[in-house]
């Protein structure tokens, strides 16, 4: 006859003692709580995991079948300490709770199968009661939904909203009449979990202190609770379309990449573009097509084939998925996404490792999902892992890139000793190059490149940055630079510096030239005072009126702070080009902004 019961945590969390003492089978018993229990259920409950909250809410109810005599409770045992405490895992909090079934001689009763094999090992007498597993009812949090619904947000002190319309037009509304209460959503977060405990195709992804992200079926749930936030919230994100590959702009010719050989594709768009649905449509015909597809997640929310296995962090380490996924062989692996610096270097690994790869990645831009490599693989690397990016916007393809690796001379530069290996992103579809990525000194430049190409050389900005910065370690005073060419420069410096500057012999100038890799010719400032000229429009010229006293002068003509060309002034004291050409245009312009016309004599 049983008299005296000792549960452990498991059936405490799974609320199995209550359900008895309903039931009848334990009426009058004397239940006895280990305060190991009551101190591993605490310290769930202080880092905010719900088993423990749910355990506390066990022991509560006991507490009112002792009130009302249904049962005797009471309390015993050591309550263990901080390092115990963290040694739960590894059975210190277990032990605890065997030594009391054993010290009273008890009825033991546990969930936990290890746990119950121990103890019958030690002569307790032990009932092994398997997790509960009920029948799976429909969740509250259901009625918020409806067929346009992509998620709902439920936060206490507030009304219910949901996320309502179609891929790329979703809109915030409000679904509820009146705010929620905080003892209402944890009765939902608590149906969640259990909900979680019984559904073979629900588990928990993610348990940290505050936050608790569960995946049900296509429906990924989080839950965050102080101290993470600010108060208890439940939103529920779910997946309204599922669409083929077929379906999208440029499916053939992405189709036919796919076919011939492990690629490297970056999905990017900004968050709920319908990039993940776009992932899941190309695993699906990647499996159709006979590949081995994997997929790495965190959280698994893919919605695919069951063929498909989709792995998560193994042991919180996407590096050490990655590395059983290289045993495994896969043809095909879906990342899905490639956010953190962790998450680049094992996209990268793995395709160089020969595995095709599909990440997913935020941008706003097509070339943004490029530059996010910039810096964490070698530029010369990129286009081994990423071949091609697909943008998405709105649940549609809006544009792919091709990523291909060239040597030669960047566009807009001129001389042919400055080719170099260049990163070349073209239009997929018209074939146009759109960017061009290369180094220059020790910057890397994403360039865009106009079409029908550039009248202003693209580098010569930043050169000029980097000789400034390296002028400014040897002069005190102002100084202008003049780019000459993409190798030659002139740097106008204060009158009486130029001598400090180029050295005894020229050694200083020529140590300089050497870092910057660029011939410099340097000049004083003493000479060419700026004036202000006139300047006429006819019907097919521009003239800036100099004076006949300058005429056969070389000059320089400045719009604000910018040298736009150089010119010799003609007999009549002016100088004069077509107005139709884009050097009268662009000045005209940028007068009619407010800019200033200044002309001063070449200095030398």
């Amino acid at each position: 006859m049983v008299s005296c019961i000792v549960p452990d945590t498991s059936v405490v969390i799974d609320g199995r003692i209550s359900t008895k003492i309903k039931s009848g089978e334990f009426l009058g018993k004397r239940v006895v709580i280990p305060e190991a229990v009551v101190a591993e259920l605490e310290a769930q409950a202080n880092h905010g995991r719900e088993i423990g909250i749910k355990g506390l809410e066990e022991l509560r109810r006991l507490s009112e079948f002792a009130k009302s005599g249904k049962i005797e409770l009471e309390y015993v045992g050591m309550r263990p300490d901080l390092d115990q405490i963290k040694l739960a895992g590894g059975g210190e909090i277990d032990a605890m709770i065997r030594d009391v079934a054993l010290e009273m001689d008890a009825f033991f009763l546990t969930s936990d199968s290890i746990q119950s094999r121990v103890a019958e090992a030690m002569g307790i007498d032990v009932e092994y009661i398997r997790p509960q597993r009920n029948g799976i009812k429909p969740l509250t949090l259901d009625k918020y939904f409806t067929p346009d619904t992509l998620s709902v947000h439920l936060k206490e002190g507030a009304p219910p909203m949901a996320k309502r319309g179609q891929v790329g037009e979703f809109n915030l509304t409000n679904i509820g009449r009146r705010d929620l209460r905080e003892r209402e959503l944890r009765d939902i977060v608590r149906e969640i979990l259990d909900r979680t405990k019984a559904d073979p195709n629900a588990h928990i992804e993610i348990e940290k202190t505050g936050a608790t992200v569960i995946q049900m079926g296509p429906m990924r749930i989080a839950i965050a609770q102080p101290p993470f936030s600010d108060g208890m919230e439940v939103t529920a994100v779910r997946p309204i379309v599922k669409v083929d590959l077929e379906d999208y702009k440029h499916a053939e010719e992405l189709k036919a990449r796919l076919r011939e050989g492990q690629r490297g594709i970056m999905i990017a768009g900004p968050p709920g573009s319908g990039k993940t649905t776009l992932a899941a449509g190309v695993a699906k015909y990647l499996l159709d097509c006979n590949y081995v597809v994997k997929t790495l997640e965190s959280p698994r929310d893919l919605q695919v084939p069951p063929e498909i296995t989709q792995y998560g962090p193994l042991e919180g380490s996407m590096e050490a998925s990655a590395d059983i996924l290289l045993l495994v062989r896969p043809d095909y692996t879906i990342y899905d996404e490639v956010r953190k610096t962790k998450d680049f270097e094992v996209f990268v690994d793995m395709r160089l490792a020969g595995v095709g790869m599909i990440g997913v990645v935020h941008a706003n831009k097509a070339i943004d999902a490029l530059q996010r490599f910039i810096r964490r693989v070698d530029l010369g690397m990129i286009p081994q892992v990423v071949d091609t990016v697909v943008f998405v916007e709105k649940g549609q393809v809006t544009g792919v890139l091709d990523v291909e690796f060239v040597v030669k001379v960047p566009t807009g530069m001129i001389e042919a000793d400055l080719a170099r290996p260049v990163i070349v992103v073209k239009n997929f579809e018209s074939g146009e190059v759109e960017y061009e990525m290369y180094t220059y000194g020790n910057e890397i430049v994403v360039m865009p490149v106009a079409k029908g190409g550039s009248r202003k050389p693209a580098s010569w900005d930043l050169a000029s940055r980097q000789i400034e910065r390296e002028m400014s370690r040897h002069l005190k005073g102002p100084f202008e630079v003049e780019m000459l060419s993409d190798s030659s420069v002139r740097v106008w410096v204060p009158e009486g510096e130029a001598a400090k500057v180029i050295g005894k012999a020229g050694k200083n100038i020529e140590k300089i030239e050497k870092s910057l890799g660029m011939h410099i010719d340097v000049q004083s400032m003493e000479s060419g005072p700026a004036f202000s000229p006139e300047f006429e429009e006819t019907a097919r010229h521009l003239i800036i009126w100099i004076g006949d006293e300058l005429a056969g002068e070389a000059l320089e003509v400045y719009v604000g702070n910018e040298m736009v060309f150089t010119a010799t002034v003609g007999r009549r004291g002016d100088i004069r080009m077509a107005k139709s050409s884009d050097m009268a245009r662009q000045i005209l312009r940028r007068l009619d902004q407010g800019e200033k016309l200044e002309v001063r004599k070449v200095r030398g």
